[in-house]
């Protein structure tokens, strides 16, 4: 089964070219000017645009869907660094910086709606904080 998310974008085209081209996404459909969808492996986003129809109609209350928020993907790579790096050179903004965790390194990259794409590489041995985490100690 795939994984499928909802982001509710300001410009199809525009989100289009920004998953494909920065974050190697694949374009399966874009059937109408407020909708496309895209994946990363079993991974898929249905990009929409607000709409008086389908999924970026307004709610029965009258409130409009915005994009934007806190929710975000989770994509692994392998060298954090470089990949902001690269994906900074091709003017990509992000939300802050990059930041140790207990499981990794991880930054908030935004797409050009402001959704968020959080970036994360795993902890290795070489900086993993001790007790940060590992094998779960059965009782």
């Amino acid at each position: 089964m795939a994984a499928c998310f909802r982001y509710i974008v300001n410009d199809v085209n525009a989100a289009i070219e920004f998953y494909t081209r920065q974050l190697g996404f694949k374009l399966e459909m874009h059937p109408a000017p407020p909708f496309a969808e895209v994946s990363l492996g079993d991974m898929h986003i249905y990009l929409t645009q607000p709409s008086p129809r389908g999924g970026g109609a307004a709610m029965p209350s009258g409130e409009q869907q915005t994009p934007g928020g806190w929710n975000r993907i989770h994509l692994v790579v392998q060298d954090l660094e470089a990949t902001i790096g690269k994906l900074s050179a091709m003017g990509c903004r992000f939300r802050n910086q990059a930041v140790q965790g207990v499981g990794g390194k991880q930054i908030l990259l935004e797409d050009l709606s402001g959704n968020l794409v959080e970036l994360f590489e795993p902890n290795t041995a070489d900086y993993r904080a001790p007790g940060a985490g590992g094998a779960v100690q059965s009782r």
